[in-house]
């Protein structure tokens, strides 16, 4: 097969480790800067370029696209999908799962266990926000942010209604989420492929911390799910449409929370903790799935 990887940076473990499982199984790897790529439109079919070469001859692409070019490669991703060219990650799931409060919407008509939240855009009563998830303590989120960044721990009533009065004021979006005491600042990253979970981590904060992010400190170790945990881990996938996604549960006293869905989860630590090939498991399901105008959307929607 001929495999295209979006990435802004070849020299990422995770762009490493698909490069390297792409070879050793035989297939022939590209890593295409996202950025880089540009597209032609015109009513006859749809062009994908980069730097002067037209691109042909995909069989799959395999997106890795940061947070903060979310809107472009979406587009990029949608082009190759007009081509007919498999995405492991489609542009409508990709935007979905990257779309926090969309993401929420979406896991609650599915009846999905999560932490209670709130959102507005404009609340005059700031305690209204904090009552919705049953008080302080409460968590804020910031809808842009990315591991862990923009995360904020309010303690008390007047802490958040403080944060919350600060990121209104800077006009940002963001999300108050009651605070799940019994997690003990750990979290689960479920690895999903497909229809099971491949692999899996537990990880806990850093001492003062209560952002389990390995970005932050944090520390992972291997971790046994239950059935449920399993099960909720796949099915928040599906509700995205994701068909690899790093999902994030907190372990509560009313079962497994879902606190994210990733579309573009990092190997690094879910490898290194349970020692599995993962950008393998990977490839070999592209090789399973692979197909022209395979996806189920082909940039639709």
């Amino acid at each position: 097969m001929k495999i295209a990887i979006l990435s802004r940076n070849r020299r990422l473990y995770s762009t490493r480790r698909l490069v390297e499982a792409c070879t050793e199984r035989g297939h022939e790897v590209r890593v295409l800067d996202t950025l880089k790529c540009y597209m032609e439109l015109n009513s006859s079919e749809p062009v994908v370029w980069y730097k002067g070469e037209r691109l042909e001859g995909f069989d799959a692409i395999i997106p890795r696209i940061g947070a903060s070019i979310t809107p472009y490669g979406l587009a990029v991703i949608r082009q190759f999908e007009m081509l007919g060219t498999y995405s492991l990650t489609e542009s409508v799931a990709l935007g979905r799962s990257r779309d926090k409060l969309r993401a929420l919407q979406l896991l609650s008509r599915k009846n999905v266990g999560m932490p209670v939240s709130s959102f507005a855009h404009d609340v005059h009563n700031t305690k209204e926000l904090i009552k919705l998830v049953g008080g302080a303590p409460v968590v804020v989120k910031l809808l842009e942010g990315t591991q862990g960044r923009g995360v904020v721990l309010a303690e008390t009533a007047k802490a958040a209604e403080s944060v919350i009065d600060a990121f209104r004021e800077l006009k940002a979006d963001f999300l108050v989420q009651e605070f799940i005491k019994e997690a003990g600042g750990a979290d689960v990253r479920c690895l999903v492929i497909g229809k099971k979970v491949v692999a899996a981590m537990q990880r806990t904060a850093a001492s003062g911390e209560f952002r389990s992010n390995l970005h932050r400190g944090g520390t992972a170790e291997l971790t046994r799910l239950t059935p449920s945990e399993r099960a909720t881990a796949v099915k928040a996938a599906q509700i995205m449409g994701l068909n690899v996604a790093g999902v994030d549960i907190l372990r509560s006293s009313r079962g497994p929370l879902v606190m994210e869905v990733n579309s573009s989860p990092g190997l690094e630590g879910i490898e290194t903790a349970s020692k599995k090939n993962v950008a393998a498991e990977i490839v070999k399901f592209i090789e399973e799935n692979a197909g022209p105008n395979k996806n189920k959307t082909r940039g639709r929607g």
